[in-house]
């Protein structure tokens, strides 16, 4: 990699660790070191669009990214299953309320259908059960 691809790659690792840590709380000492292996080919481009422009502080608060990423992967139906957990787990984390969830999913019944509102809500009162077990 060359020296300005690095220094461009830190910066948006550092700007995707910050909204990361906007996600999930928990998450604040993730360790990226050694991400930059899964990209030596993307390019500069798809680097900034994604890391540099997309997840960034200004715009869209956590929460709300993820309950519009709740509401893509819930039209993606039951593909998305893993994602969707951890989608549901970082909402919970960054404050969206169970009922909130709730609607995002039911909203998407017009978009992906009930086989995938239905699958969705499966899966996000799965993760429910499991904070308040864990909480408990």
């Amino acid at each position: 990699m060359t020296d300005a691809f690095t220094k461009m790659f830190q910066q948006m690792m550092e700007s995707g660790q910050e909204m990361v840590r906007a996600f999930n709380p928990a998450l604040e000492n993730m360790q990226v070191k050694g991400f930059e292996q899964f990209f030596p080919t993307m390019s500069k481009d798809m680097m900034e669009m994604w890391f540099g422009k997309t997840f960034n502080r200004e715009g869209l608060d956590a929460k709300t990214r993820l309950l519009v990423t709740i509401a893509a992967l819930t039209v993606l139906g039951a593909q998305a299953e893993p994602q969707l957990k951890l989608t549901v787990r970082h909402a919970l984390e960054a404050g969206a309320t169970q009922r909130e969830i709730a609607e995002v999913i039911w909203q998407m019944s017009m978009f992906g259908g009930l086989p995938a509102m239905q699958k969705a809500l499966e899966i996000a009162q799965a993760v429910f059960a499991e904070v308040e077990e864990k909480d408990a």
